[in-house]
């Protein structure tokens, strides 16, 4: 037997594409086929999308099979006509649109209308048909997008910008035809499927083996290949037995859950998005209507959203469906956002916006966290998780990692602050599977808890473009609900799962911390706009709604919520892990720096409007700080008059330029590079003999594979110090000017107080290349503290095991420290994420630690201008800095202090303790009461007392979704918390 498999299976799949597939469909008649072209934009590239009815009010004209269509990205409606004639037993359309074989959702797509508008459902390279019955009349419209192919290889290319894709066309009409269908032939075609594909990854020494190859000789063998339709039936019946017979006793069980990961812009734009849900909403509703069994899991509640406002119809079917709990709300976020760089309150508000939006239009919030794409994920996010009223976590990124495999797949997750979630990895690799042997087998043997565990999730349905699950999908999972040799296959909502597995293994080994993807180290860099847009709008939006709600308070004006609720949302959106990390397309990111510029200058008016009421007009200059600790004499989340120390002139002696205050003395050399450092006030050189600060390394950037996304080991290799700039000095600061390449960065230099502030003006024009700034630090230790959300995570900076070492690149928020004894250095920021901390050979012994940002990358796919042009970024050295010394110093550069002339305001609320504010907002449910969010930031228990300046009837501990939750930490006046624990208080007005 073992000589006769391969000639088995060679006659099969010669039989299977030579004569059953064939088979499946008759030609009955074309369809007659008339096109209108939306017209280019004003500016000459491809016109957006129009609605169904301006588009059936146009003039179509004739268009032949073969015709050409579609400039990339344009819009092309095609008007179907026809019948379909008496007598045809199944017939069915099929619409090939020049489908280019691979992945649906990565080329042209189209969505079936009937002439009153609504959706009939979606076409692809996979799902090419549309229904249609015997002996009725033909009018259809097809809104046919020309999304061109961007991932064909890993260079350079025009065709990610509709400024810049071409005028011409990129597609043929292959199809439009009726087609008479034969069932029993389909049927046939997936009985073998199923069977080969299960022989093919059973053993060659499994007697089930032996029995499946035989079962499909002998069906072969009765199959008339010059009457396929007349002996399909037959050849089915002999494949019977084989196909029924049960599954072991034991085997592993798969809850296989519908699913289309669509991703909110990538290689497409946010507009295409919107169109792409809507395409794979109504192929999955078509589904629904048609079989019974399936279950379909949709994420992102601003992808729901979009099919409400754009789709009332669809959107009023998908509800019907959802109440039936088979279309089935996941996640609760509002998008599948990246989690390493969103901050703390903006990963609240992911589940808050997102958890609410379910609960008001479908009556339910999600018990599970649903991010099997994004690139890490934080190890604050298990506390996060839990007080946004979920208890499941689910992703299968992990499976990406290129050094270290995770050693589990079901397990607890522990944040950072002790909170544990249930989570979840499916093991079959993939959040968009087809169901097919191969992919059921690997869940099985990959699955590392079995013994203990016996059941994992499979998401099933194409994705990342969209499409979801099809026919053919369903036709396998029911023949693997229960057949011999095969793990067990049942269609189920993620909660049926979730509830299962956590019930079976309830004591399931526990993981502590980040979840660091071993890979796409570089998205906390790639794209410096998007992190400067993000950064500056989460605190712009902090300080909108802290100066709103103080204002409204106190009767000044009245609060903005349902603005700040739109731009919290058009921020949220922009935190998806394919946007904020930089790793779309140049369309996408061009529309979000407008969208971020136009989200800043609202949010100031907001500010602006919130701090004149607020000074009142008088006559005194007081200043405003929307922090979380005092600074410059000015309380925390209020105002008052500023107090400044004095500043000492620059010097500069021979050789040198010399910045010094009473706190710090700094030296430069001839080139421009920080050469000392002494902290006068701790009488300690902060850099090491012969270290330097502030100097800025060029580096290769020529990842394998993924450029936008990875940031490759080898770029260590070397690296060019840029040590020649030209030394000038200009007021209190000293500037020095490089040129290197075709770019030119300007470092500005100056004390304020005990920080030595650094800014550089890069006009930046390398091309795959990464730009760092390193500071040497006279410190000796194995770790290094970088600030995350709501407190800090510790990683080592050694390499004792390979998890550590595939750490070499790493994100922090607004800061990193490292520290010996009890004397710590520390690195705050404005807007970057990517840092690494090494550890060097001291001269004279010991050793010293380098920290460095990661500034700039400029990689070439899939935006070949990727950060091309001007960027102004500052940093501050905080020599002799605690914990908290370096988190006020990340919240100072990032929230600066706003001056006004008129009389000081008292805070809503003061903070006497370690604890840190981080909102100040009025509630969701616009009862006016007020909205204190608060987290413990050292990671030490600790007590702070809380007060209100304002009339309150009471205070209750509510969660992240805004209800009561007793954590037992508030007693009435004084919070009592746990290391990093996330409260939240809501006074009721």
């Amino acid at each position: 037997m073992h000589d006769r498999r391969g000639e088995i299976r060679g006659r099969l799949r010669r039989i299977v594409d030579q004569r059953l597939r064939p088979a499946e469909r008759r030609h009955v008649v074309d369809l007659t086929v008339e096109a209108w072209h939306v017209p280019p934009a004003a500016d000459g590239s491809v016109g957006e999308p129009v609605p169904f009815a301006e588009a059936k009010a146009q003039e179509y004209a004739a268009f032949a099979i073969g015709d050409p269509w579609g400039p990339a990205w344009a819009t092309t409606w095609f008007r179907l006509t026809g019948a379909v004639p008496a007598g045809v037993a199944h017939p069915e359309l099929v619409v090939d649109l020049g489908f280019q074989g691979g992945m649906p959702g990565f080329q042209c797509e189209g969505l079936v209308h009937r002439p009153d508008g609504t959706h009939v459902k979606a076409l692809n390279p996979f799902n090419d048909w549309a229904p249609a019955s015997a002996d009725e009349d033909v009018e259809l419209y097809v809104e046919a997008a020309a999304n061109p192919h961007v991932l064909t290889g890993w260079s350079a290319t025009p065709l990610g910008d509709r400024l810049t894709s071409g005028p011409e066309p990129v597609y043929r009409l292959v199809t439009a035809a009726v087609v008479d269908v034969d069932p029993e032939v389909r049927d046939l075609l997936a009985d073998i499927e199923v069977l080969d594909q299960l022989a093919a990854e059973l053993h060659e020494d499994d007697a089930r083996q032996v029995e499946v190859l035989l079962a499909l000789e002998k069906a072969l063998d009765s199959l008339d290949l010059t009457d396929v339709a007349g002996t399909a039936s037959t050849v089915r019946g002999e494949l019977a037995g084989v196909l029924s017979r049960p599954a072991y006793d034991g085997a592993h069980r798969l809850s296989a859950v519908g699913h289309a990961h669509i991703d909110s812009a990538w290689l497409w734009p946010v507009r295409e998005t919107v169109r792409k849900v809507a395409r794979t909403v109504s192929n999955v509703v078509a589904l629904l209507d048609e079989d019974p069994d399936l279950v379909y899991a949709m994420s992102s509640a601003q992808q729901w959203e979009w099919v409400r406002t754009e789709h009332p119809e669809l959107f009023e079917r998908v509800k019907k469906h959802a109440a039936a709990g088979r279309f089935v709300p996941a996640g609760g976020m509002w998008v599948e956002s990246d989690t390493n760089m969103v901050g703390g309150e903006a990963m609240a508000r992911q589940l808050l916006v997102g958890q609410r939006w379910f609960e008001e239009h479908l009556g339910t919030v999600c018990e599970e966290v649903w991010l099997p794409d994004s690139f890490g994920y934080t190890a604050a996010l298990p506390q996060i998780v839990s007080l946004a009223g979920a208890r499941w976590f689910l992703t299968q990124k992990i499976s990406w990692n290129t050094t270290n495999v995770f050693p589990h797949h079901t397990f607890w997750w522990e944040g950072i602050d002790g909170t544990r979630v249930f989570t979840h990895f499916p093991p079959v690799d993939t959040y968009e599977a087809s169901l097919t042997g191969r992919e059921l087998a690997h869940a099985a043997r990959n699955f590392r808890d079995k013994g203990a565990a016996s059941r994992s999730l499979v998401p099933f349905g194409f994705g990342d473009g969209g499409g979801g699950p099809t026919r053919e999908m369903l036709g396998r999972a029911r023949r693997t609900a229960s057949l011999a040799g095969s793990p067990v296959v049942t269609l189920e909502s993620p909660t049926a799962f979730f509830e299962a597995a956590s019930a079976e293994y309830p004591d399931a080994p526990v993981w502590t911390g980040e979840l660091y993807l071993e890979i796409h180290r570089g998205t906390y860099t790639s794209q410096a706009a998007m992190k400067q847009g993000n950064r500056r709008s989460e605190h712009l939006l902090r300080e909108a709604e802290l100066w709103s709600a103080t204002a409204a308070v106190r009767g000044l004006l009245s609060y903005p919520a349902a603005e700040l609720d739109e731009l919290w949302r058009v921020v949220l959106l922009h935190q998806f892990h394919d946007i904020l990390p930089g790793s779309s397309i140049a369309w996408v990111h061009r529309e979000a720096r407008a969208t971020y510029a136009d989200v800043t200058a609202r949010l100031e008016v907001l500010v602006d409007r919130a701090l004149d009421a607020l000074a009142g007009g008088g006559s005194d200059e007081v200043v405003f700080n929307a922090g979380p600790a005092a600074r410059a004499g000015v309380p925390a989340l209020g105002s008052g008059p500023l107090v400044e120390e004095g500043r000492r002139p620059v010097t500069r002696p021979p050789g040198a330029g010399v910045l010094e205050n009473e706190h710090l003395r700094v030296e430069l050399d001839d080139g421009g590079v920080i050469r000392r450092v002494l902290d006068q006030a701790n009488d300690r050189e902060v850099l090491p003999p012969g270290g330097a600060a502030n100097l800025l390394q060029l580096h290769p950037d020529h990842p394998v594979k993924w450029d936008a996304w990875d940031l490759d080991r080898s770029y260590r290799a070397s690296a060019t110090d840029l040590t020649s700039g030209e030394v000038t000095v200009e007021d209190d600061a000293i500037v020095v000017r490089h040129t290197f390449g075709g770019s030119t960065a300007v470092q500005r230099m100056w004390l304020d107080q005990r920080l030595l502030m650094c800014e550089v003006d890069i006009d930046w024009h390398e091309r795959e290349k990464v730009l760092k700034a390193a500071f040497d630090v006279d410190v000796h230790t194995d770790h290094a503290a970088y600030e995350t959300q709501f407190g800090h995570v510790v990683r080592p900076t050694h390499e004792n095991t390979t998890w550590d070492a595939a750490r070499f690149e790493v994100c922090a928020h607004r800061w990193v420290r490292v520290a010996d004894g009890g004397y710590g250095v520390g690195l705050a920021n404005d807007s970057t994420y990517g840092h690494d901390v090494t550890r060097h050979q001291r001269d004279g012994g010991g050793t010293y630690s380098r920290v460095r940002l990661s500034l700039l990358r400029a990689p070439l796919f899939p935006d070949p201008e990727t950060d091309q042009g001007r960027h102004v970024l500052r940093y501050a050295l905080v020599p002799g800095a605690s914990v908290s010394d370096a988190a006020e110093a990340g919240y100072a550069l990032n929230l600066p202090l706003r001056r006004r002339t008129g009389s000081a305001v008292e805070p809503l609320v003061r903070v006497e303790g370690p604890a840190y504010v981080e909102a100040v907002k009025l509630a969701a449910d616009g009862s006016g009461d007020v909205v204190v969010r608060l987290y413990e930031p050292l990671g030490a228990r600790s007590e702070t007392q809380v007060t209100a300046a304002f009339e309150h009837s009471s205070v209750t501990e509510v969660d992240i979704l805004e209800r009561p939750h007793d954590s037992g930490a508030w007693d009435g006046s004084v919070l009592s918390m746990r290391p990093f624990q996330i409260v939240t208080l809501r006074f009721a007005r």
